[in-house]
Formats: C-alpha cells, sequence, structure tokens
C-alpha cells in the first residue's frame, strides 16, 4: 500500500515589508536630496528638519506643504526633478539595510509568506531593490506601491490592498515599516507591527515607534524571532 501524501502545512500569515529604510539603506541619500530641492525652492530647511517633517511621506504632500510655506506654487516638473535627482543618488551610492536579505529569508524559513509595500513609485523600488542585489526576493506581483491604492500611508489602504492581493486577512499580516507614517497605517489596518529603529539611533527614537503602536526591533536580523513570537 502506498503511503498517503502529506497535505502541505499552511503558512502562518504574510510579512509585509517596507522599502525604503528597511530593505535598502536610501533615507539618507533621499532626505539629501529632498533637502536641496526645499532650500532651492526658497524654503530654509535642515536635514534633520526635512526628515522629521516628510520621512515615510508621499512627494505630493511634500509639495503641498512646501508651497504653503513659500506662498506660491512650487515650479511646474518639481516632483519629477526631484526623481530624477534621486534616481542618480541612489546609482552613485544605495545599499541594503544590513541583515535586510537576512531578515526575508529567515522569514520565508519559518514559512511565512512575504511581500514589499512602499510609498514610491514601482520604478523606484525596480531600481532600489536591484541596485541592493535584493531584486530576487520578491517577484512583480508581490511589489506593492502606494501609486496602485487611492491614498497613500498613513491610510491603511495600501496594507489592505497588498493583503488581499496576496489571499491574507489583515489579522494574519505583520508589516515590518521604520516611518510614523507606515506604523500608522499598519495598525489602521489592524495589523501587527514591527518598528526598525537602525542601530546607532538614539533609544529616544524609539518611542515615538512604540507610541504609535509598534513593536521596536533594533536589528534586521531579529525580525523572524519576533514574528515568530507572536
Amino acid at each position: 500500500m502506498s503511503a498517503r501524501p502529506v497535505p502541505p502545512v499552511p503558512a502562518p500569515g504574510l510579512v509585509i515589508f517596507d522599502c525604503d529604510g528597511v530593505l535598502v539603506d536610501s533615507e539618507p541619500i533621499s532626505m539629501r536630496v529632498l533637502t536641496e530641492s526645499i532650500n532651492a525652492a526658497g524654503v530654509a530647511m535642515t536635514v534633520e528638519q526635512v526628515h522629521a517633517a516628510f520621512v515615510g511621506g508621499s512627494l505630493e504632500r511634500v509639495e503641498r506643504e512646501i508651497a504653503g510655506r513659500r506662498g506660491a506654487p512650487l515650479p511646474d516638473g518639481w516632483i519629477d526633478e526631484i526623481y530624477h535627482a534621486r534616481a542618480r543618488a541612489f546609482e552613485r551610492g544605495l545599499e541594503p539595510v544590513p541583515g535586510a536579505r537576512d531578515a526575508v529569508e529567515a522569514v520565508r524559513g519559518l514559512g511565512w509568506e512575504t511581500c514589499v509595500a512602499s510609498q514610491g513609485r514601482p520604478a523606484k523600488m525596480e531600481q532600489t531593490l536591484g541596485l541592493t542585489g535584493l531584486s530576487d526576493l520578491f517577484p512583480p506581483a508581490r511589489i506593492f506601491s502606494a501609486t496602485m491604492v487611492a491614498r497613500p500611508k498613513p491610510a491603511p489602504d495600501l496594507f489592505l490592498h497588498a493583503a488581499r492581493a496576496c489571499g491574507w486577512e489583515p489579522r494574519d499580516c505583520v508589516v515590518v515599516e521604520d516611518s510614523l507614517f507606515g506604523i500608522r497605517g499598519a495598525r489602521a489596518a489592524g495589523m501587527r507591527v514591527l518598528g526598525y529603529l537602525a542601530p546607532g539611533a538614539p533609544e529616544d527614537d524609539a518611542l515615538p515607534l512604540a507610541a504609535a503602536g509598534a513593536e521596536v526591533v533594533r536589528s534586521m536580523r531579529d525580525v523572524a524571532a519576533r514574528v515568530a513570537a507572536a
């Protein structure tokens, strides 16, 4: 008598990774380019101020706020110029977040499915994941952009869209995020959130992440263990 086939073990759930600041170390480059563009438009801001005000947000929101501060609309093509300048800067020096590949592979080793959900455009993710050698981790059908939904983070739309497209309920999803916009959006979607805080960041930087509802992790290599600890 032949043995009965063993049915596959169902996956525990879906881990949704943000891209910028979680998988690719793009935030310092993006903030520098954005700061230069804001100052060139006549609004004086430091990199620290720009980071505090806009990290994790959409460029459309930045454009609205900067236009309000300068009391006049920004020049046509202002956002497109930022895209071009940022892409060139990425080509010169973008690196993966330390442990990003390990985190994705370890989560999958536990049986979880994975995807990416980012505020950025699909073309940006294609570039940044490619430059950092991570593009093989996520097929196109598992890469989701805020351009695919009505409202960007901090609305829950992107996370709900990613979960639905991957066949999971929000309660079965864990989101890995580094920005308050992303954390708030994931929590609004009814998902558990791990808030990534880069090694070397001041401990006080963990407080806003925790207050927004995230479980703070200080290394991407700790993500799989924290996911499994639920």
